[in-house]
């Protein structure tokens, strides 16, 4: 069985407030407030994920921004105020972006330098937080042929955390946008206080279906779920990037169900198992595009799997991002969606 990841069973990603957003006063005063951090607590899930940008905490010449430390410090007093664990993810860091073809990261000693050095200040002050706090080192590395390296960084990064913080725990995730089919690359825990993380958005031509960043799929296209596994292979083929449809070539499934995500699983809890490591999906969800009955199956399927497997996880997102679960596309299952989370 797998190690239980306790206090982080059910959460709720905070994504487009401190990343992936305009980094402005004006936005992170109005973006999240604690209101919304009683509301989220209100559902019975245990903790949020607070995905945050390198420039939120830091400037271009390395200098440490009070102002984006103060935002975090607030999430914290609202998440234990609320009774809620939180998750702080670094979504993006010097010289890598998940969603950028154009990194340096991995080609720079330097910007490695900066990453295991900004770890290591989050470190000093929030390494005292570990019953209820985790850090997560980085957002979705894409590339397969820097899993070796990738491993060695985040060695790095545990290595001077520990410095500050023994008993806090670290999440990291795998290439090709931490898929659960790559978790078996992940490196050996460098201690008890390791968590393996996946994000799991398959099939991705149904929860990505119409998405305007992927230049090769039609805004205009729908899809429904389940889909025959010969219906996503082909409308995968016609309408994602090559390293997108990947993921099919490694499942073996007449559908898109609920049997395609224990396959699809299968791999990474059985690693997970051998390392007696917990296992967390960080993100998943289903654009706001896709027909709402079908958006219920897939989370359906997916908490069914989540239960039989114990895997703790958070949904992409709170609010906006193309994937808001309390904007208005989702209003008349919200209460459904509530129950599958």
């Amino acid at each position: 069985m797998l190690r239980e990841f306790t206090g982080y069973k059910k959460g709720v990603n905070l994504g487009g407030w401190l990343s992936q957003c305009e980094h402005s006063t004006g936005h992170y005063n109005s973006f999240i407030t604690e209101s919304d951090i009683a509301e989220i607590a209100s559902w019975g899930v245990d903790h949020v994920r607070l995905p945050i940008d390198y420039e939120l905490v830091r400037s271009s010449d390395g200098q440490d921004l009070e102002t984006g430390y103060r935002c975090i410090d607030k999430c914290l007093e609202w998440c234990e105020k609320h009774k809620l664990n939180m998750i702080l993810d670094l979504h993006k860091t010097a010289g890598y972006v998940f969603d950028s073809k154009v990194n340096s990261f991995f080609d720079s000693p330097e910007l490695q330098n900066e990453f295991v050095s900004l770890w290591e200040e989050l470190a000093k002050r929030y390494g005292n937080l570990s019953n209820r706090l985790c850090f997560e080192l980085l957002n979705e590395v894409v590339d397969t042929e820097v899993a070796d390296q990738w491993n060695d960084i985040s060695l790095r990064a545990v290595k001077a955390i520990r410095k500050h913080a023994d008993r806090i725990r670290i999440i990291i995730g795998g290439v090709r946008n931490n898929s659960v089919l790559f978790v078996d690359r992940l490196g050996k825990p460098f201690d008890e206080n390791i968590v393996y993380t996946f994000h799991y958005y398959e099939p991705l031509i149904f929860t990505h279906q119409g998405a305007y960043w992927i230049d090769t799929m039609p805004q205009d296209f729908r899809s429904g779920y389940p889909l025959s596994f010969k219906q996503a292979a082909a409308l995968s083929e016609k309408y994602l990037p090559a390293e997108n449809c990947e993921f099919l070539d490694f499942i073996s499934s007449d559908n898109t169900d609920a049997g395609f995500i224990r396959s699809a699983f299968k791999k990474a809890v059985d690693y997970a198992e051998k390392m007696n490591v917990p296992l967390y999906c960080g993100e998943y969800g289903v654009i706001d595009r896709a027909d709402c009955a079908d958006a219920l199956k897939w989370l359906k399927d997916l908490n069914d799997v989540f239960s039989q497997y114990d895997i703790a996880r958070a949904i992409w997102t709170y609010r906006s991002k193309d994937f808001g679960i309390t904007d208005s596309h989702y209003a008349p299952i919200f209460e459904k969606i509530k129950t599958l989370l």
